[in-house]
């Protein structure tokens, strides 16, 4: 259940996929929908985590909604966010983040970029922080690494795919790997 609110504050897919372009911290999102995949690997004192769930998606950045339920439909969580307000909706009952980091970092003990997240689903870099080309990115511009992750978005227009991976920097930094796949 912790993992299930991981994805809560930025995780997307879509059902008609858009034209490919760099989304704006304000910029709004159509309903979008698919599944996802989030692995954490094990560190001292915490097994190691793993989500499978479908995904709602409505908004974007600044203001949004995700439901997150399980491959039979079961509602696991929601969070909603707007600018000031965070909130993550459970059957345990309702909590209250300053931000969407915040909320990952509480579920997981783990800080996911959300707000990259929006355009890595897009099939680009994040605007917001540099970027590095990776060996992969010679002939194909959509594999890189930001904010210590490694991106592969080469699938997303003949798949609907997208892999991110932070690798273990340190044994309290466990690796993360991030799959999702956006409904056709």
């Amino acid at each position: 259940m912790a993992l299930a609110t991981l994805v809560l504050g930025g995780l997307q897919g879509c059902a008609t996929r858009p034209t490919p372009t760099p989304s704006s911290l304000t910029a709004e999102v159509a309903e979008r929908t698919g599944r996802l995949l989030i692995k954490v690997d094990a560190r001292p004192g915490q097994a190691a985590q793993t989500l499978s769930a479908s995904f709602e998606l409505s908004g974007g950045v600044e203001q949004g909604r995700l439901r997150i339920n399980t491959p039979l439909g079961t509602r696991l969580a929601e969070a909603q966010w707007q600018p000031g307000s965070v909130r993550l909706i459970t059957a345990d009952g309702e909590q209250a983040f300053d931000d969407l980091p915040s909320l990952t970092r509480a579920a997981l003990g783990e800080e996911i970029p959300l707000a990259a997240l929006f355009d890595w689903l897009n099939g680009s870099p994040w605007a917001g922080a540099p970027t590095e080309p990776t060996a992969a990115a010679s002939d194909n511009r959509q594999h890189f690494a930001q904010l210590g992750w490694t991106v592969d978005a080469s699938r997303l227009s003949a798949d609907g795919l997208l892999e991110a991976r932070r690798l273990a920097t340190t044994a309290d930094l466990p690796a993360v790997l991030l799959r999702v796949r956006l409904d056709r």
